[in-house]
């Protein structure tokens, strides 16, 4: 599981990120992480939609291989 880190080594990450946040910060950390994953998707998203219209005017209207 992800490289070689297992169940206990999780465990023990969640325990050290809650000495040091708190659990009252705990839900904004994963409220930005989740913002940031959900922007970086879409940028991803919208720059292969750019390219692949890119693409297409590069090809002209007729030439679609």
């Amino acid at each position: 599981m992800l490289g070689g880190i297992g169940m206990p080594e999780l465990l023990v990450i969640l325990v050290i990120i809650l000495i040091i946040f708190g659990a009252n910060k705990l839900p904004q950390i994963g409220e930005g992480l989740g913002k940031g994953i959900r922007n970086f998707k879409k940028a991803t998203r919208e720059r292969e939609e750019n390219a692949i219209e890119h693409k297409e005017d590069e090809e002209g209207p007729g030439e679609k291989k």
